[in-house]
């Protein structure tokens, strides 16, 4: 077998509500992106697919690269050596961005589910066939907001929720405590404040939501900052979870975990380069005894990785639905829907097992790569 043609289809995906998760990163402001349906064949007929792009950025770029950097490597391929291939165009990161190699990736797991008859997650090897969800906020206008919509979920039955503030350590806490005292001391709340602070900040918000037991603090620092990440660790209880960035390999975490500077692991499909690289990280994360909580994933096909990912291993607490979902969810038939347990399930069908809307990709086209 034989990989025989890569392509990446883009199309248009209009009519996005505008979103902001972060003080700077918001959803386009012109309410649409492009998106890419990225194609792996083989000489057999098998047919392997993932998404590139995202409400919060065009997947163009990606697109390009992976048709001029990456297909070379892969024409005329194994496509089921996949820990070769992604060795090999990891060893290309440097000039290469790793979205596109982990949408290469995700393609060559569809495609070898679908030559093994089994979804991915049974190809790895099921730990389990559901999980709990939590709701991810975007940042809203007023504690107020944030507290009713807490409160909505938690009527609805989704088992946890996680607000994105908007990186003001004063209102952040306002934020918190509205929060809290809406849904009662006993349901599970996060903060994610998405690289906000400085370790002042960091540690003030910090004691603020240990006392408020939050389940875990994630993100208060920027990416890099290991050394006070160690110091915030030593001074407060509740966990701390980082390294959703640098999108970047398996051996990225390696200083934060000798370092011990984070209670969790964190990465996606897409931020960390394939389901093979994610496999590898929840497996150096098992070794330490520590969790490797799943990342949203930007886009529908990329949750659906995900969704196998965490099916196959034992570390990961939760599913990321991040809201809201019109911003996020595109490009599938039936999307992954959480039950009225707060539970999301495994897909049965082979590999990815998602029904991609092909009909709507084409009646949106814009381009076609080869």
């Amino acid at each position: 077998m034989k990989i025989d043609d890569v392509r990446v289809t883009l199309w248009k995906w209009g009519d996005i509500p505008p979103t902001r998760y972060t003080k700077t990163v918001s959803s386009s402001q012109s309410r649409s992106t492009t998106m890419g349906l990225v194609t792996i064949a083989s000489d057999d007929g098998l047919i392997g697919h993932s998404f590139l792009g995202s409400a919060l950025g065009s997947g163009e770029r990606d697109a390009q690269v992976l048709v001029n950097a990456l297909k070379p490597m892969l024409m005329g391929q194994d496509p089921l050596a996949r820990e070769r291939l992604w060795q090999s165009m990891m060893r290309r990161t440097r000039g290469t961005l790793v979205r596109p190699i982990g949408a290469v990736d995700v393609a060559l797991w569809d495609l070898a589910g679908k030559a093994a008859g089994v979804p991915i997650h049974r190809l790895i090897g099921s730990f389990r066939n559901e999980v709990p969800a939590y709701a991810s906020s975007s940042v809203l206008d007023s504690p107020e907001e944030y507290a009713d919509e807490a409160v909505r979920l938690k009527e609805s039955g989704w088992t946890a929720y996680k607000i994105h503030p908007p990186g003001i350590p004063e209102q952040d806490a306002k934020i918190c405590r509205a929060v809290r005292q809406a849904v009662g001391d006993e349901y599970r709340v996060m903060l994610d404040s998405t690289w906000s602070y400085d370790y002042p900040q960091a540690l003030r918000v910090g004691k603020e939501v240990e006392e408020l037991g939050f389940y875990w603090y994630e993100d208060p620092l920027v990416e890099d900052d290991i050394y006070n990440y160690v110091k915030l660790k030593s001074q407060l209880r509740i966990p701390i979870l980082a390294t959703e960035f640098p999108a970047a390999g398996p051996t990225s975490y390696a200083p934060w975990v000798t370092s011990q500077a984070t209670d969790y692991l964190r990465g996606d499909v897409a931020l960390k380069g394939g389901l093979t690289s994610c496999l590898k990280t929840a497996h150096l994360a098992e070794a330490f005894h520590m969790n490797y909580e799943v990342h949203h994933g930007g886009n529908s096909l990329n949750n659906v990785a995900n969704l196998h990912l965490i099916m196959a291993i034992p570390n990961c607490e939760y599913f990321e639905v991040l809201l809201p979902a019109a911003a996020q969810k595109h490009g599938l038939v039936h999307d992954i829907d959480v039950d009225e347990n707060g539970f999301v399930h495994a897909l049965d069908e082979p590999g990815l097992g998602a029904t991609i809307d092909f009909d709507l990709i084409q009646s949106s086209k814009i381009a076609e790569l080869k």
